[in-house]
């Protein structure tokens, strides 16, 4: 919950419009300012304080506690110009709330947090536990001198501007090591506890037996992810309050899923009590890994039978591969995810004109792997590649990188043991669709009119298909200097089903600083005024020029008894 603080009417005015864009986030603390921001510093987990700057820190300053639970804070002027974090930019996550607070409000985000400053990502902000010599390793990286890299289990991170030797080490661990006096740790969560347990079994008989055999294979306990069992335990409660207290997932699964995985210590006991010979083992290889502590029983002081097994699995890191549409150009067509996947990637794939486009976005240390047109497969294989090495990719493409870009090429190379994220962009079409007015308005098809992956008569088909079922049709790659035909003999075919008078759509590099576009028709469009950066809208039978912008109908019922009374 954020809590809102506010002493006069101009900041109660901004406090409201926060609280009504925000009514499930946000709680309004009234009364007198000093006992609203002690309630609220007590009570949520954030706070905006619509308060001059020296007044919040006077007030929150006797409130104090721990950077690691202290909530975070921030202030926004009394007239919403400005919204700056104050406390816990980021343990508290100060720092994107007041981005996003200043979304909402139309101010500016005043964020003097130094790696955010300068773009670096901070090692408290990567989603991992970290330890050690935090505040030094920071401004190490912020001070350029060389900070080590050991990645002793893989993890996608993002990008950190680390070399090979370093006075200064990012480790990235699940063992039970101390960080030394110029080292970080971070703890991925790589570890798998599967558990067995006999009705009743008791919560801390259970916890008991899960750090054992953590500590006794010298791993941590920061880096569990999860407790898994089988799904007749889904409600064991003292597996249920056990996961709670470890602060991880409790994961179940069906026996007979169970009973498919091989293990080394198999058993009649629980193939009788619950269908699957192995519990924890098979819980905790489920999902593939390595076995690190086999099957051990629980310990009770009266000597009675264990009540709980438990096996350890450490399962590393997958890579992760974020497949980028950057959109038609323009950067305000930039979408905020493509954005934050860009920044979040430590490696960079793409077309080397794309890359230019975005280059100032990528945070500091990302490797950027670029090459010219026709590379399109090695790209789609690099990226892959380099996320089956543990690395967060992204692979851009202009568009929507589904759409004849990056992305067919990738995911078919891919296969499950990476994961996929597809980030939408704004398609050349609709770009050209928005400048033209609004010819998509009904259904349309796209053509790619380039025979250099498909052949032309399957092309040819296409389009004469898209002729007779009078569909708006809009043409990619429509003509280049050596691939001339095409595009004639395309609009031949859509003329033997529309009238000359047919509104055409022509716009080139649509939403970049040299954008060209017009309105013709079907029989007057001359080719030769076509290129490889045009794409070209044809509309359909219904589609109108009105005012200069192509209009298809939707065929609304309002809209067809208008079309009549005219």
């Amino acid at each position: 919950m954020i809590g809102l603080i506010s002493a006069t009417a101009a900041g109660a005015a901004a406090r409201d419009r926060l609280a009504a864009a925000w009514p499930d986030r946000t709680r309004v603390y009234d009364g007198a300012v000093a006992d609203a921001v002690r309630r609220a510093f007590a009570e949520c987990e954030q706070l905006v304080c619509f308060l001059a700057t020296g007044a919040v820190v006077r007030l929150v300053a006797p409130l104090l506690g721990d950077k690691a639970t202290d909530p975070g804070v921030v202030c926004v002027d009394e007239g919403g110009r400005f919204a700056v974090p104050v406390l816990g930019g980021h343990g508290g996550g100060a720092n994107e709330l007041a981005a996003e607070v200043a979304e909402v409000l139309g101010a500016v985000p005043v964020v003097t947090t130094a790696t955010d400053a300068v773009g670096l990502a901070g090692l408290d902000t990567l989603g991992l536990p970290v330890e050690g010599a935090v505040a030094a390793v920071s401004r190490a990286l912020l001070d350029g001198e060389p900070v080590a890299l050991e990645a002793e289990v893989a993890w996608p991170l993002p990008p950190l501007p680390v070399a090979e030797r370093g006075a200064y080490t990012i480790r990235v661990s699940d063992r039970a090591v101390a960080a030394g006096e110029r080292e970080v740790l971070l703890r991925p969560p790589t570890l798998v506890a599967g558990v067995g347990a006999s009705k009743g079994a008791p919560v801390d008989e259970l916890l008991a037996l899960v750090e054992a055999a953590l500590a006794e294979a010298g791993l941590c306990v920061r880096s569990l992810a999860e407790l898994a069992t089988v799904d007749a335990k889904a409600g064991e409660p003292g597996l249920v309050e056990a996961a709670e207290r470890l602060g991880v997932p409790l994961v179940t699964y069906p026996a007979e899923e169970l009973a498919a995985v091989e293990v080394p210590n198999p058993s009649d006991a629980p193939l009788a009590a619950v269908g699957t010979p192995s519990v924890a083992e098979a819980a905790a290889l489920a999902r593939g890994g390595e076995l690190l502590v086999p099957k051990r029983k629980s310990e009770r002081a009266d000597s009675s039978p264990a009540m709980a097994t438990c096996a350890v699995v450490r399962r590393p890191g997958r890579g992760r591969l974020a497949v980028v549409g950057l959109g038609p150009g323009a950067r305000d067509l930039l979408t905020p995810r493509a954005k934050d996947e860009l920044r979040r990637a430590s490696v960079l794939v793409g077309l080397d004109q794309y890359v230019d486009q975005i280059r100032d976005l990528l945070r500091p240390g990302t490797r950027i792997l670029e090459s010219g047109l026709g590379a399109e497969e090695e790209r789609a294989r690099t990226a892959v590649a380099e996320a089956r090495r543990g690395q967060a990719v992204a692979l851009i493409g202009s568009g929507d990188a589904g759409v004849y870009a990056m992305a067919s090429p990738a995911l078919a190379e891919a296969s499950d043991d990476i994961d996929v994220i597809g980030v939408p962009g704004v398609t050349a079409a609709l770009a050209a669709g928005a400048i033209l007015g609004a010819p998509l308005g009904h259904d349309h098809v796209s053509i790619s009119l380039s025979d250099l992956h498909t052949p032309w008569e399957v092309i040819e088909r296409r389009v004469r298909a898209a002729a007779e079922a009078d569909l708006v049709v809009t043409f990619y790659n429509p003509r280049s200097r050596g691939r001339d035909w095409q595009l004639p003999k395309a609009l031949a075919i859509l003329a033997g089903h529309r009238e000359p008078t047919t509104p055409v759509g022509v716009v080139r590099n649509a939403s970049r600083p040299d954008e060209s576009s017009r309105v013709t028709a079907l029989g007057d469009l001359d080719p030769a005024t076509v290129d490889m950066m045009t794409v070209v809208t044809v509309g359909n039978t219904a589609t109108r020029n009105i005012a200069g912008r192509m209009v298809t109908p939707r065929g609304y019922r309002w809209q067809t008894t208008q079309e009549e009374a005219r």
